[in-house]
C-alpha cells in the first residue's frame, strides 16, 4: 500500500496572547520539573526561569529552544513557543507528498515492505494510516468499507465494534493498552483532534468478558514476553506483539509525527502460519 498524505495535520497549540512564560510554566509543571531543576539542566538560574514564566523577562530564541529541549516539548509545540515569544517558527512542516520528502517516504515504504509477511503500518500523530504493507491485509477481512474509507484511522479500525474488536480475543486487555498509549500521547502533544479521537473510541461498547477460543480450551498457556494482540483469522488465533519506531532528532514537524508500527509473531503457531504464506 503506497503512502498517502493525511487530510489534515494536528493543529498547533493556539497562541492565546499570554506570552511564552505561561506556556513554558505549563510544560514545566506537566513534566513535574522544578524551576531550579530546569535551570540546572538549561545552564541558567531559577531566578531567570521565574522571570521568564512571569513575563518579567523575555527569553532569547536560543533560551526558548533550550528550555523546550530539556522539557521534551514536541517539535510542533516548540514552534508555538517560539511564536508566543515573538520569534519565527524554527521547524518546517513539509507535506509528505513533497519531493523534499522523497527519501523519507521511499525509505519508510521499503522498510514496511521488507517486513512482510509480518504486518507493519505507518501512522501520523492522530493515528491516521499513511501506509501499510500486505501483512496488514489479514486484519482487514470482513471489515466494512465505511471503516476502510480514507482517511483510515488505526485506533478507530481496531476498537470499533464493526472493526477488528469482535475478532480480538483479549479485547479488554488490548483496549486498555491502546487507550493508555493514547493518554500518554495526549499528555505529550496536547492535541485536541487526538483527544476527540480518544473520547470517541473510549466510548465504544466493550464485551463483559473476552471469549475463550474453543480450540484453546485446556491448552498449555504460551509464556508471552509482552502483551500480545490475539486476533482471530481464518479459523485460527494469531498472536502479535507490537513495536513502535519514530525518527531520532527530527527537524521537521511532519517527520517528527510519523510512527512505524510493526507486529511480531508472539508464539510459534503464528510464526509458522506467517511463514507458510510465503513458502
Amino acid at each position: 500500500m503506497s503512502m498517502v498524505t493525511p487530510g489534515s495535520g494536528t493543529p498547533p497549540i493556539p497562541h492565546t496572547g499570554a506570552g511564552v512564560g505561561p506556556l513554558l510554566r505549563d510544560w514545566r509543571q506537566q513534566r513535574r520539573v522544578s524551576q531550579l531543576e530546569l535551570a540546572l539542566r538549561a545552564d541558567s538560574s531559577a531566578r531567570h526561569i521565574s522571570f521568564i514564566e512571569t513575563g518579567r523577562s523575555r527569553p532569547s530564541e536560543d533560551m526558548v529552544l533550550r528550555l523546550a529541549e530539556h522539557l521534551d516539548v514536541p517539535v510542533r509545540e516548540r514552534n508555538a513557543l517560539l511564536l508566543a515569544a515573538g520569534y519565527a517558527p524554527r521547524y518546517p512542516e513539509t507535506p509528505l507528498d513533497s519531493s523534499a520528502m522523497d527519501a523519507v517516504r521511499q525509505g519508510v515504504e521499503r522498510l514496511i515492505q521488507a517486513y512482510e509477511p509480518y504486518p507493519a503500518l505507518v501512522v501520523d500523530a492522530t493515528y491516521t494510516v499513511l501506509a501499510a504493507n500486505r501483512g496488514i491485509a489479514m486484519f482487514l477481512d470482513g471489515v466494512p468499507e465505511s471503516l476502510l474509507a480514507p482517511p483510515l484511522n488505526a485506533m478507530r479500525l481496531t476498537l470499533h465494534p464493526q472493526g477488528l474488536a469482535p475478532r480480538i480475543r483479549n479485547l479488554r486487555e488490548w483496549r486498555t493498552h491502546l487507550l493508555a498509549q493514547m493518554e500518554r500521547r495526549i499528555a505529550l502533544h496536547r492535541s485536541e483532534p487526538l483527544r476527540a479521537l480518544y473520547e470517541e473510541v473510549a466510548a465504544y461498547p466493550v464485551p463483559a468478558a473476552d471469549p475463550e477460543p474453543a480450540d484453546e480450551a485446556g491448552a498449555e498457556p504460551v509464556p508471552y514476553f509482552a502483551l500480545p494482540m490475539r486476533i482471530e483469522h481464518d479459523g485460527r488465533i494469531l498472536s502479535f506483539v507490537s513495536s513502535i519506531s519514530t525518527f531520532n532528532t527530527p527537524m521537521d514537524v511532519t517527520v517528527a509525527e510519523l510512527a512505524v508500527e510493526t507486529f511480531l509473531p508472539a508464539d510459534p503457531a503464528t510464526l509458522k502460519y506467517l511463514q507458510s504464506l510465503v513458502s
